[in-house]
């Protein structure tokens, strides 16, 4: 560490542009520490501005917010009061902020049988054989992450596929998606599940030619699997959330826009914030039975938000769940499921003006988004209310605009498109992908995108989410027919997906989201610089250390 001299502090800040959001909060102990000063530099320290986009330091006070930066501060470093914080050649950026992710599912996966990376039907029957080892008869196998996508059997497993691994043992295991799962045939009988049992409003049994049901359950028919499944203790879902965050904090992300959050967490997720648990930022939307905690804003605390609400259209593409006005290219017996009908979503959409909530909307089919777009336009709301189209995938390309000149914004996941580009042209047809994970006419249109991740049904890496949105290609680098390479976005607007956008879209661009006077000293530092590098080396970069209000929260070890 070196110091800076109180009297070249003072100096320094006579010349630096203080204006901004004031005043500074207390520090997460509750003291008024503003008097001392922090300093980051030794490194590049991208701003998110257009003018400066880079500084070669940044003042911070100890109420964790930005004092200033140098230039046009003076950088005449000596001893004295400051800490100096040295980056040692790293790379500085404005906080990167996950706009779609879920908390409790990253801490559920950490500690829990996930199958993500499961390259085929055969290693995933091998795996949960593997995981029966040593457990009772009558013991319960419960895992998520699979995704049958570039499988050599070309197909979706089947109860049948885990019986011959796990007789009469129940097991349960979740698609990546979170929208379907395949049951053994002891869970399908357990649950009261077989070939008579019709499919419920929003759900699907997939069944073979005789009837019978694959095992296979989609959105609501999943409901009777999972009452199996004993509800987690609160201990088990406190240690879910630290470890979700931790984890996060680890990857260099500073916050995350936590979906679909249960009502009773709120309180919850609260008491862990004050016993210092949850090392990151998190903006919370509940789900539907959460209206009241959105409404009073309550339980919030100086790195907690809740004041919004997710609501959900459709299901997803991959299990042919996501609402399409056409029918599924490879499944023409189906357009996907309706979860929530127009007239329940205006009706949520007038509760949610009545009450001052944000809404979160998930909407992938181009039929769920269009109906989210025609809803809001007759009711005739405007941009300041900065309701959020939850993943936008599959949007009819004369939607595009009226998603801007509504004001909606567009909160989409770039590892979404890598991932699902593989299958999205059989299940849509190459017609169909003009309107898919289209970033770049969103934002030609003038449309507002905060990026995620939507983890764990991806992996949750700030760096894999970056790649994606400016390589549009595979982890592999590969890309196929029909992936749009025009769609991919420039570097300086992916840094702005997790950061300035990530902001607005959480009415939190006063305070967060760029590396200027009066903000919140939010930063994520890298190893290397995302904004120059070949695109290849974008996924090998690394995080050095996770700065969250001015504290470091996490940092790499030597």
């Amino acid at each position: 560490m070196k110091w800076f001299p109180a009297a070249l502090l003072v100096l320094a800040l006579s010349a630096c542009d203080t204006t901004g959001p004031a005043p500074a909060p207390a520090d997460r102990d509750g003291e008024d520490k503003a008097g001392r000063m922090t300093i980051y530099t030794g490194g590049t320290i991208y701003t998110g501005l257009e003018d400066p986009k880079t500084v070669e330091a940044v003042l911070v006070n100890e109420a964790g917010r930005i004092v200033g930066t140098a230039p046009p501060l003076s950088q005449d470093w000596s001893e004295g009061e400051v800490a100096l914080i040295d980056l040692d050649g790293a790379v500085m950026f404005p906080g990167f902020t996950d706009s779609h992710a879920h908390l409790l599912g990253i801490g559920q996966r950490e500690l829990s049988l996930d199958l993500t990376g499961t390259a085929s039907i055969e290693q995933l029957v091998a795996r949960i054989e593997k995981e029966a080892e040593g457990l009772g008869d009558d013991a319960m196998i419960v895992g998520r992450g699979w995704i049958e996508t570039g499988w050599p059997e070309g197909r979706m497993p089947t109860a049948a596929d885990l019986d011959t691994a796990i007789g009469d043992r129940i097991v349960i295991l979740q698609r990546a998606d979170g929208h379907a799962l395949v049951a053994s045939s002891a869970a399908l009988e357990a649950a009261g599940i077989g070939s008579d049992t019709p499919d419920v409003p929003g759900g699907k049994i997939e069944r073979d030619a005789d009837g019978n049901a694959t095992g296979i359950i989609i959105d609501a028919a999943m409901q009777p699997i999972w009452a199996l499944v004993a509800k987690p203790s609160e201990e088990e879902i406190r240690r879910a959330y630290a470890e979700g965050a931790n984890v996060y904090a680890s990857r260099g992300w500073t916050g995350l826009h936590n979906m679909s959050v249960p009502r009773d967490h709120a309180a919850l997720m609260a008491d862990l914030d004050d016993q210092r648990k949850l090392p990151v930022r998190i903006y919370n939307a509940f789900n539907e039975n959460g209206f009241d905690i959105a409404s009073g804003r309550s339980f919030e605390t100086d790195t907690i938000t809740n004041r919004a609400v997710k609501l959900y259209m459709d299901g997803a593409l991959g299990s042919r769940g996501a609402l399409l006005i056409e029918p599924y290219a490879d499944r023409p017996d189906t357009s996907g499921l309706a979860l929530l009908e127009p007239d329940g979503l205006q009706r949520l959409m007038m509760k949610a003006d009545e009450q001052e909530v944000q809404l979160a909307i998930h909407a992938i089919g181009d039929l769920a988004n269009q109906r989210i777009l025609d809803t809001y336009e007759a009711l005739g709301y405007g941009a300041d209310k900065r309701w959020r189209v939850e993943h936008t995938q599959i949007v009819n390309p004369a939607d595009i605009p009226r998603i801007a000149e509504l004001g909606l914004i567009a909160s989409m996941q770039p590892s979404h498109a890598i991932g699902d580009l593989k299958f999205a042209p059989d299940r849509l047809g190459y017609d169909r992908l003009d309107g898919a994970y289209a970033w770049q006419a969103l934002l030609d249109a003038g449309a507002v995108i905060a990026g995620g991740s939507d983890a764990p049904v991806e992996v949750g890496s700030p760096l894999i989410e970056f790649y994606a949105a400016v390589a549009r290609k595979d982890l592999d680098g590969e890309a196929g027919e029909g992936w749009h390479p025009e769609q991919a976005l420039s570097r300086e607007d992916a840094l702005a997906l997790f950061t300035s956008s990530a902001a607005f879209a959480a009415f939190q661009e006063d305070t967060l989201g760029t590396i200027e006077a009066g903000k919140i000293a939010d930063f994520t530092v890298f190893d290397r610089d995302l904004m120059t590098v070949p695109e290849e080396e974008i996924l090998l970069a690394k995080p050095v250390m996770t700065v969250v209000q001015g504290e470091i929260v996490w940092q790499a070890s030597e």
